[in-house]
C-alpha cells in the first residue's frame, strides 16, 4: 500500500505476484485469462524446406513472418521453443511513443505505431491500442535545452512533437505536482498496447498470409550447409533454410551459440508496479497522457482506473541475470517472474509519489519483475551477420513492442529487396567484435540501463567497460594528455589538453571545454604539423585472381594503378551510398582497403558476400587488430618524416594519392600520402606493437617544427573546411551518391557493371530532387552537430549533415541537404539551434582549399596570384 508513505512502505508485505490467469493482473502482464496449460499451435503441417525461418515467437520474431508474409514471400516458417509471447513479450508494460533521441529509430517507431492503428481492422484481433499522448518532463534548465535538441533533430521527420508549458501540462495531466516542473516534451498519439493481444494479432495475420507458426518446437542444433542454407533440426524433425533469423529473445544467445557466435546480450530484471483503483483517476474524463518524470527516471501511465509505473534505477541497484550468460536460461524458463523488490525502487516510488501526490494513498496490486535482454548500448542488433552466410539476427531489444512492428518491415524489406530500406547502421549488429567480452557486456548494460533517462548530449561518452582489449599501442603513451573517445572498441584522442586546461568530461549542448583546445590544435595542423592516432580504421586485404574484377564490380570509382590510391564507394542495386573506402593498390592484384571504426565489420560483410555469391577466386582477410596508423599532418609534415626515411618526399617524387613501402626511423611502414586534414600529410600503416617507438620517433624529430599532437575533434574541423564528406553522415543509405556531391568519384563511363550503375543512371536520367550544399551561420555559444532542421520561408525544408565551429572564419560551418531550387551559392535559409532560429547563408565549397589544390594552382600561376 502506498497510502502510508513511502517511509513505512519499506517493512509492509506485497501480495505476491501468480505467473498466470489472475483477474487481478494487469493487463499488460497477462496470458490468456484462465489458461492453465502452455498452448501448441494448431498447425499439424511439417515443412522439409523454408525460404525463411525465424526462431522465436515473441512480438518480434512474429512480427517478421507477418510482414514477410504479407509482402508475399513462400514458405515463411516460425519455430517457437514453448509459446507465443514466452519470454519477455509477455509481461512488457507495453509502451509505444514516436519519440527516440537517434534519428533512424524515429522511423522505426513511426512504422511500428502506424502499423499496430491499423492492425485490428486487418485482422479482427483486439489488440488494445491507446493513444493518450505522452509526455517528457523537464525539472531543469539544461533538460529544457535538451528538449529544444530534441526539436530541431524531429522537425524534418513526421512524427509529431511539442514542446509544452506548465499550464498545458496541468491541464493534459491533472493529477501532476506542478512545483519543480518546467516544461514538457509532448507526442500526440504515443501510448500503449497489449503486448499478448499485439503478438496474437500479428501471427493471426502471418497465418493469414501463408506463414507457418509452429510451437512447441524448439531448435536443438543450426547445421550450416555448402551452399549457403541451413539444416535446422527440431524433436519434430528437420527443415532445410535458405536462410535462419534469430529472433529468440532471452534465449538469442543459445542460439548464437549453435552457430559458433557470441552475441553480446545480458538479461536484466526490470520491474514495474500497478496500483488498484484510484479515485482521482477514476473521476477523470479522459485517460492520462503516459508520464516519463526524466529526472526521476520512471514512467507512469493509467491502468484501468489505477496507475503503472516503472522505474529505471541506477547501475549501482539494478540486478543484472549474470547467471544465465554462464549457465543459460533454466530450462523450462517461459513465462515466470522474479521475486519482486521494492527495496531497490524506493527512491523512484518516492519521486513518483511527489510528482503525482495521489500514489500516496493507493493500493499496489502487482508488482512485476520479469526478464528482457539488454545489448551493451541498449540498442538492438538487426540485420545479416558477418562471418555465418545467411544468418540474420533481430535480437537485444530492451524496448520490443515499440520496435516489432517497425523493424518487422525493415527486415523483410532488407531480406526480399537485397538492402536496407534505409540507413540504421546503429543496429547492424556487427558494430560489435571479439573484444565485446562478457566481462565487457554486463559492465555496458549495467550502464546502459542506469543511464535510461539522463540527458543526452551531443558527443556523449560513456565509460563503463572502458578501455577494452582493443586498444592502440599509443594507449598508455597519451591516455594522460587527452580526452579519449570510444571508436568501436578502440580508444582515439578527441582533443588534447595543457597544463592548467580543464580536463574533466564536460558535455554540454553549447560550446565547452574542449572548444578553445581544439582551436590550438587546428591552428597546429594549418601552421605547424601534427601527429594522429588513427588505429582505430578498419582494414582489409584483398588479394588473388579475381580480386581486380571483384573491387571493380564492388566500387563505383576505376581501381588505381599500382602504387597509387583512390576513395572509392560501395552502392547498393538502388544506388545508395553503402559504403566509403580508400583503396590502395600495393602490388598487382593485392589491396589494402580503408573504411572508418565503426563499419568495419559492416563493410567486410559486403564485400565477403559478394566474393561468395559471385564466385570470386580472392583471399580477404581483416587485418584491423594487426596494424596502427598515425597520421602526419601539416605544411611541415614532409620535412619531420623526411628526417626519419631515405626515401625521397619530395612532391614529385611521392605524389598525392601514392602509396609506398618504406621504412621510417627503421620501422616498416605503408605509407600513403593522403590526410583527412585535406592538409600535407601521410597515413603510416605499421605493426601495432610498432606504434609507440614509431610515435617518438617523429616526435623527437619535429622538436624544430614545433609538433604536437591533434585529436578528431580538431580532424573534423579540418575536414568540413575542405568541404570532405564522412560516411554515416553526409552520405548513407538513405543517399545517392550525386546528391551528396561525390560525382567526381562515380564512373558510370567505366565498362565495369558495378553494383547500383543502373539505378544511378536512372537517378541522374530523371534529376535530382535534393542537393548537399556548404552553409556558414553566425551564432551565439552553440554550433551545428548534425540533423538540425533547416528552414526556409516558415518551413522546414531540410537537415545539416555534420557541423563545427570553423576557426578560420570565426564562424560556424555545416552541411546540409535541401530542395535543388535552394541550392544555388548565397541562397539564405535558417538553422534551427536550440530553439533559436538562425540565418546561415549556402557558400562556395570548399572553404578552405586543400593543400594539393593550393600546390596545383601555386605552380601553375605563381604564388603572388594564389
Amino acid at each position: 500500500m502506498l497510502r502510508l508513505g513511502a517511509q513505512r512502505l519499506r517493512g509492509l508485505p506485497l501480495p505476491s505476484l501468480p505467473l498466470r490467469g489472475s483477474p487481478g493482473r494487469p493487463r499488460s502482464a497477462c496470458s490468456r485469462q484462465g489458461e492453465e496449460n502452455p498452448p501448441s499451435s494448431a498447425e499439424t503441417r511439417w515443412k522439409d524446406k523454408a525460404e525463411t525461418v525465424i526462431i522465436g515467437g515473441g512480438c518480434i520474431g512474429v512480427s517478421l513472418a507477418y510482414h514477410l508474409a504479407k509482402a508475399g514471400m513462400k514458405d515463411v516458417v516460425l519455430l517457437e521453443k514453448s509459446e507465443l509471447t514466452a519470454g519477455s513479450t509477455w509481461h512488457a508494460a507495453g509502451l509505444t511513443t514516436y519519440f527516440h533521441p537517434g534519428i533512424n529509430l524515429k522511423k522505426i517507431h513511426y512504422a511500428s505505431i502506424k502499423l499496430y492503428e491499423k492492425l485490428e481492422e486487418e485482422t479482427g484481433q483486439v489488440v488494445g491500442f491507446h493513444q493518450p499522448g505522452s509526455i517528457r518532463i523537464a525539472t531543469t534548465p539544461v533538460r529544457v535545452d535538451e528538449f529544444k535538441y530534441q526539436m530541431t533533430r524531429t522537425g524534418w521527420h513526421a512524427t509529431e512533437q511539442y514542446i509544452i508549458g506548465p499550464e498545458k501540462i496541468q491541464e493534459m495531466f491533472p493529477l501532476l505536482n506542478m512545483n519543480k516542473i518546467l516544461a514538457g516534451l509532448y507526442n500526440p498519439g504515443d501510448g500503449h498496447i497489449d503486448p499478448y493481444s499485439l503478438t496474437m494479432a500479428l501471427a493471426s495475420g502471418a497465418r493469414k498470409y501463408g506463414a507457418l507458426l509452429k510451437y512447441p518446437a524448439p531448435v536443438t542444433s543450426l547445421k550450416p550447409r555448402s551452399d549457403g542454407t541451413w539444416d535446422v533440426e527440431t524433436p519434430q524433425g528437420s527443415m532445410r533454410a535458405n536462410r535462419i533469423v534469430n529472433a529468440a529473445g532471452l534465449w538469442a544467445r543459445e542460439v548464437g551459440k549453435m552457430v559458433g557466435l557470441e552475441h553480446p546480450l545480458i538479461p536484466v530484471q526490470h520491474q514495474y508496479v500497478v496500483t488498484s483503483t484510484i479515485p482521482e483517476v477514476k473521476a477523470l474524463k479522459r485517460e492520462l497522457p503516459v508520464l516519463r518524470d526524466l529526472e526521476g527516471s520512471y514512467y507512469l501511465r493509467q491502468e484501468r482506473d489505477g496507475l503503472l509505473f516503472g522505474p529505471y534505477e541506477s547501475q549501482e541497484k539494478m540486478k543484472v541475470q549474470d547467471a544465465w550468460v554462464t549457465n543459460g536460461v533454466p530450462p523450462g524458463f517461459g513465462k515466470e517472474l522474479f521475486e519482486s523488490d521494492l527495496d531497490r525502487i524506493m527512491e523512484h516510488v518516492e519521486a513518483a509519489m511527489e510528482m503525482v501526490p495521489v500514489l500516496k494513498k493507493a493500493d499496489i496490486i502487482n508488482i512485476v519483475n520479469g526478464p528482457i535482454t539488454y545489448s551493451p548500448d541498449i540498442l538492438p542488433m538487426v540485420g545479416p551477420h558477418q562471418g555465418v552466410r545467411n544468418y540474420w539476427v533481430a535480437i537485444g531489444f530492451g524496448y520490443g513492442i515499440i520496435h516489432a512492428g517497425g523493424v518487422g518491415k525493415y527486415l523483410s524489406d532488407w531480406i526480399l529487396h537485397g538492402e536496407p530500406p534505409f540507413d540504421l547502421i546503429e543496429l547492424d549488429p556487427n558494430r560489435y567484435g571479439k573484444w565485446t567480452t562478457t566481462q565487457y557486456t554486463e559492465a555496458k548494460a549495467r550502464e546502459s540501463y542506469g543511464f535510461n533517462n539522463i540527458v543526452g548530449y551531443p558527443k556523449e561518452e560513456r565509460f563503463a567497460g572502458r578501455p577494452t582489449q582493443r586498444v592502440s599501442g599509443l594507449y598508455k603513451t597519451l591516455e594522460s594528455k587527452c580526452s579519449m573517445g570510444f571508436h568501436a572498441g578502440w580508444e582515439q584522442p578527441h582533443w588534447f589538453y595543457k597544463p592548467g586546461q580543464d580536463t574533466q568530461y564536460r558535455p554540454s549542448f553549447r560550446r565547452t571545454n574542449w572548444f578553445e583546445p581544439v582551436g590550438s590544435e587546428y591552428k597546429q595542423v594549418m601552421q605547424k604539423v601534427g601527429v594522429i592516432d588513427l588505429s582505430p580504421f578498419g582494414k582489409f586485404n584483398v588479394k588473388g585472381q579475381d580480386s581486380v574484377r571483384l573491387l571493380d564490380h564492388l566500387f563505383a570509382n576505376v581501381i588505381p594503378k599500382v602504387g597509387f590510391t583512390n576513395i572509392s564507394h560501395m552502392l547498393t542495386p538502388k544506388g545508395r551510398v553503402y559504403a566509403e573506402l580508400t583503396v590502395s593498390h600495393q602490388t598487382p592484384g593485392e589491396f589494402l582497403l580503408i573504411t572508418g571504426s565503426g563499419s568495419e565489420l559492416h563493410d567486410l560483410r559486403w564485400i565477403e558476400e559478394e566474393a561468395v555469391n559471385g564466385g570470386y577466386n580472392v583471399e580477404i582477410k581483416n587485418i584491423t587488430d594487426e596494424l596502427g596508423v598515425l597520421g602526419v599532418a601539416g605544411p611541415h609534415a614532409r620535412k619531420v618524416l623526411q628526417k626519419l626515411t631515405t626515401e625521397d618526399l619530395s612532391d614529385d617524387v611521392f605524389k598525392f594519392l601514392q602509396t609506398k613501402s618504406l621504412k621510417v626511423s627503421d620501422i616498416p611502414v605503408t605509407a600513403i600520402r593522403i590526410s583527412y586534414t585535406g592538409e600535407l600529410g601521410w597515413e603510416l600503416y605499421h605493426r601495432r606493437e610498432d606504434s609507440a617507438a614509431l610515435y617518438d620517433a617523429i616526435m623527437n624529430a619535429g622538436q624544430e617544427e614545433g609538433i604536437d599532437n591533434f585529436g578528431t575533434y580538431a580532424m573534423n574541423v579540418l575536414r568540413l573546411e575542405k568541404a570532405f564528406r564522412a560516411w554515416g553522415s553526409e552520405m548513407n543509405c538513405d543517399t545517392n551518391p550525386l546528391e551528396a556531391g561525390l560525382e567526381y568519384f562515380i564512373k558510370l563511363n567505366k565498362p565495369a557493371d558495378f553494383i547500383g550503375k543502373q539505378a544511378l543512371k536512372q537517378i541522374k536520367a530523371k534529376g535530382l530532387k535534393r542537393r548537399l550544399v556548404c552553409l556558414t551561420l553566425a551564432t551565439d555559444d552553440v554550433d551545428p552537430e548534425g540533423n538540425e532542421s533547416i528552414w526556409y520561408d516558415g518551413k522546414v525544408v531540410g537537415n545539416t549533415t555534420s557541423g563545427s565551429y570553423s576557426y578560420s572564419i570565426q564562424k560556424s560551418l555545416a552541411f546540409a541537404y535541401v530542395p535543388v531550387e535552394l541550392s544555388k551559392v548565397g541562397q539564405q535559409v535558417e538553422v534551427e539551434l536550440l530553439g533559436k532560429n538562425y540565418l546561415a547563408s549556402i557558400i562556395q565549397e570548399p572553404l578552405v582549399l586543400t593543400e594539393p589544390t593550393r600546390n596545383r594552382l601555386w605552380k601553375k600561376s605563381g604564388k603572388d596570384k594564389i
